[in-house]
């Protein structure tokens, strides 16, 4: 009877050690699932923070692109520039031939000015244009038009139009007129030109007379 009995709580031990390990089994499988879901859920977060992270530089990369472009653009925008003085400046006639129209009537000389400097500069107004004769001087009077501001950038040029009266026969008196001088807007020295046409009709004290000059960039 002991021996049944010692039989009997030995199996019973043995029964209840097999239902702990279980038991513990059961709890490490549980266990690992928990962590393999851990593991596979990082990963799919790793693309989303590379998407992130770089959409920033490209935006960053197009401000920069477009400060620059504007920096360009102020650079190459003319301002400030000074008044053409008369040194600065080139004069001749027009396309450099020293001719005249062939009317019979008025007549119009175009005189260029070049800047000569390698800076801009502006001109505004009426030239002064005084025709000389060996018998002495006369100034031009100006027309009514409105002049414009011009920016001459360095080695550009710009017009002004001297329109005269040619004298012939028994038309008045005759001015033999051997050069003409011309003076920039604003300016006080003057530059001097081989007059290329004939003898003008002087009309230096008419009212409305048919030798005049037009503004700088007219």
């Amino acid at each position: 009877m002991r021996l049944l009995h010692a039989a009997t709580a030995l199996a019973a031990t043995s029964a209840l050690a097999l239902t702990l390990s279980a038991c513990g089994s059961g709890s490490g499988s549980g266990s690992g699932g928990a962590s393999g879901g851990g593991q596979s859920s990082a990963p799919a977060s790793s693309p989303s923070a590379t998407a992130s992270s770089d959409a920033p530089a490209d935006e960053a990369g197009a401000t920069k692109d477009a400060g620059s472009s504007t920096a360009t653009g102020g650079a190459n925008t003319d301002t400030g520039a000074s008044r053409c003085h008369t040194g600065g400046l080139g004069f001749s006639f027009g396309s450099g031939d020293g001719k005249v129209s062939s009317s019979d009537d008025q007549q119009q000389l175009v005189v260029v000015l070049k800047n000569k400097t390698s800076a801009a500069c502006t001109v505004q107004g009426f030239p002064g244009v005084d025709l000389k004769s060996s018998k002495g001087s006369w100034s031009l009077t100006r027309t009514s038009a409105t002049p414009k501001k011009v920016t001459l950038a360095a080695g550009t040029s710009t017009t002004f139009t001297l329109t005269f009266l040619p004298w012939t026969q028994d038309s008045g008196t005759e001015f033999k007129a051997t050069s003409v001088v011309i003076t920039p807007p604003n300016e006080t020295t003057s530059a001097t030109l081989t007059w290329p046409g004939g003898s003008v009709l002087l009309q230096d004290g008419a009212t409305h007379p048919g030798s005049y000059t037009g503004p700088v960039g007219g």
